[in-house]
């Protein structure tokens, strides 16, 4: 018999399965993990202080960019901050906006989730079929900011503008037949809620055909089932959040435990697992891509039938309109004002957070009566997963690292912040 001695593997930070730049050493005995030591810094981008050096609503731009799967979730938590320091309370219609676009976030994050760590463990279509339907939702991006990933559309007292009457189309070009282009136009002939509907009733199906790949296929369940088991108890020690928490049981949820904007109005479930393993939590994930389409039929329905604004009117705290502008000198001022200096914040302290698709994003803000933060601080739901990395690991194979990393769905924009 060979002798196994210990050996120390660095595992990333140019790995393809550290998603983004985690350096993690691992100590290891032959092929059993001993002990895994995250390294973070390498990217370390200095958010916090960022956001404190510049006016209110000039960081809302760097919110997206932390968790850039789920770009406007991040910039919900932060104007709901603002909004809750300033004493303000955006227009129902916007409200009901930014319900449908936090549940559009919440599947463009799963699918790229599914898709990556399907493809770390070895089923490469899933990457495929889950980009296919990604390229839908970011046209809807697309279509309310003009860009489709770091959108700034969430604004202290409303969403930057309502939803376009009409979904841009695709225009013939020389690599596609004018076969193809009218196929793939075929439901973008109405408005963006209309595309959204049609989205959101045959994601279901699309849910089903990623279900028939990987929920009864024997690879895939002996790769999870049974690997990085946390129990409940564990899960609320180590600060778990999201589809870690839920996995493993609790049926926590900041949507219904503690509704913000419209969440207490609309019918959904919360679907939590059994054993807290790998597997469960791959199952509440798919399940709850199947909850967001159903959200996002029922804020379709609403904002069809209920026309309004999407931005206060106190001009002081939101731009007025391009055409006030170009006509009026008293517009023209608070819009140059308002993009210059920005507003002052009344004195004090708060914290907002929202139900990310990671679990839970919050801002801690801290407000000295000046026009930019005192103090801003994150709250990454991925910063506490990951610190619980060494923890789950230890005693499995080295291959089960890869599978840890995967179920944990680390973006490493928000944990080295």
């Amino acid at each position: 018999m060979p002798e196994i001695r210990n050996l120390t593997l660095n595992f990333g930070p140019q790995h393809p399965a550290a998603h983004g730049v985690l350096r993690l050493i691992l100590e290891m005995d032959g092929e059993v993990i001993e002990r895994a030591d995250p390294h973070v810094g390498l990217l370390h981008r200095g958010t916090e202080k960022l956001a404190e050096s510049k006016p209110f609503n000039q960081s809302i731009g760097y919110m997206d960019r932390l968790d850039y799967v789920s770009m406007m979730c991040n910039e919900h938590a932060y104007v709901l901050a603002i909004e809750k320091l300033l004493g303000i309370t955006p227009p129902l219609r916007a409200q009901y906006i930014r319900v449908m676009y936090d549940e559009i976030t919440r599947i463009l994050n799963h699918l790229l989730w599914l898709g990556c760590h399907g493809l770390d463990i070895g089923a490469m279509t899933m990457f495929i079929y889950c980009f296919r339907e990604r390229e839908d939702l970011m046209d809807c991006y697309e279509a309310v900011s003009g860009t489709r990933m770091h959108a700034t559309y969430y604004r202290p007292g409303g969403v930057y503008r309502d939803l376009p009457a009409r979904m841009p189309q695709y225009q013939p070009s020389q690599w596609r037949t004018q076969r193809d282009i009218d196929e793939l136009n075929s439901n973008r002939q109405g408005s963006l809620l209309d595309f959204i509907d049609d989205f959101a009733n045959r994601f279901p199906a699309a849910v089903d055909d990623y279900e028939t790949l990987l929920t009864d296929n024997r690879i895939w369940k002996q790769r999870t089932v049974g690997i990085g088991v946390v129990s409940p108890e564990r899960a609320i020690a180590l600060g778990f959040t999201g589809p870690m928490l839920r996995g493993s049981g609790l049926a926590w949820d900041l949507r219904k435990q503690q509704p913000y904007e419209v969440y207490d109005r609309i019918d959904f479930d919360i679907p939590v697992g059994v054993n807290g393993d790998c597997y469960d939590r791959y199952l509440v994930r798919i399940e709850e891509l199947r909850q967001s389409a159903r959200i996002i039929k029922q804020c379709v329905a609403w904002l069809r039938q209920n026309p309004g604004p999407v931005m206060l009117e106190d001009h002081k705290v939101t731009p007025p309109k391009r055409a006030e502008m170009k006509d009026g000198m008293e517009s023209l001022i608070h819009h140059f004002k308002l993009f210059t200096e920005g507003y002052c914040v009344p004195e004090g302290e708060c914290y907002a957070a929202i139900e990310h698709p990671k679990g839970e994003f919050g801002i801690y803000l801290v407000s000295d009566g000046a026009n930019k933060p005192y103090r801003l601080k994150i709250r990454a739901p991925g910063f506490a997963h990951l610190a619980a990395m060494d923890e789950i690991v230890k005693g499995h194979m080295l291959a089960d690292v890869v599978a840890v990393i995967g179920t944990l769905d680390i973006v490493f924009g928000e944990i080295d912040r």
